[in-house]
């Protein structure tokens, strides 16, 4: 039952488990329903300022609770005081609510809200509550998909909370900010599918931008990635983060991205 299953999310949604996994933003479209995935994510950033790398292990898990709306809840652990620390985490849903289907494309919408918890020191001026920040985000993704190539992008607000207990969010910069991403992806192998156990093999490249509201200083980031699927289910990405343009204080603004991320499909169904 599960290879049939399995199958038939190939044939039917390849491309949709192909180029509209990024590396580092969310497309618009979900996890299956009823399924659950697990993603580690880490990073090494080269540091600025001084020496070495900044180290992030963030594990993540996503239900997809149907087909419209998911949730997902991370932690967060950085070497950023020269020993791995739990510095906080987030939780984070989207909702998918609309969704157009032809032949060999579709185009989905969908908004989501993040709120992050951090105890670590303010560092910069970025705003990132994906690991760096206390605060919460909010905002909407576009994502169109024609035939092995996908689109997406996503405008959103972020505002910076104080770092509780001992970190209050500095006065001199800004605390809220709009960011802004566009994602290109497209499935080079296989050339046609025969199987659900067929290697994937994606390319894509991805911008990410922000501009904080109060004082306009913005950065823009780059960064292509390659990424394997293996039998349907389990994936390994790879990317490098490069910085374009910046003029915001960064401490460790290039670096790069591994990805470990596994689907548990149907799980109602195995109960």
């Amino acid at each position: 039952m599960r290879k049939i299953l399995l199958l038939f999310l190939v044939i039917n949604s390849q491309n949709i488990f192909s180029q509209e996994l990024f590396v580092v933003t969310d497309p618009a479209s979900n996890v299956p329903a009823n399924s659950l995935a697990v993603n580690i994510m880490q990073s090494a950033f080269k540091e600025k300022f001084e020496s070495g790398y900044n180290y992030h292990f963030m594990p993540e898990v996503t239900y997809g609770l149907n087909k419209n709306l998911m949730f997902r809840a991370s932690a967060f652990v950085s070497n950023r005081n020269n020993d791995l620390v739990t510095e906080g985490g987030s939780f984070y849903t989207k909702y998918r609510f609309h969704s157009t289907d032809d032949l060999n494309s579709h185009f989905r919408l969908a908004a989501y809200g993040r709120y992050s918890f951090n105890n670590s020191d303010i560092h910069q001026e970025q705003i990132e509550i994906l690991g760096h920040n206390s605060g919460f985000e909010t905002g909407i993704i576009a994502t169109k998909l024609i035939k092995k190539v996908a689109i997406s992008s996503s405008v959103s607000f972020e505002k910076a909370l104080d770092n509780k207990p001992n970190y209050l969010f500095p006065d001199n910069i800004g605390d809220n900010a709009t960011n802004y991403t566009l994602s290109f992806g497209k499935l080079m192998y296989p050339k046609k599918y025969t199987s659900f156990k067929q290697t994937n093999i994606n390319l894509m490249v991805e911008f990410v931008g922000q501009t904080i509201n109060e004082n306009g200083r913005s950065y823009l980031d780059v960064m292509p990635a390659v990424q394997f699927i293996f039998n349907s289910q389990a994936r390994l990405d790879f990317a490098y983060r490069h910085e374009l343009v910046s003029s915001m204080l960064r401490t460790a603004p290039n670096g790069f991205y591994f990805n470990l991320y596994y689907t548990f499909f149907d799980l109602k169904s195995k109960k």
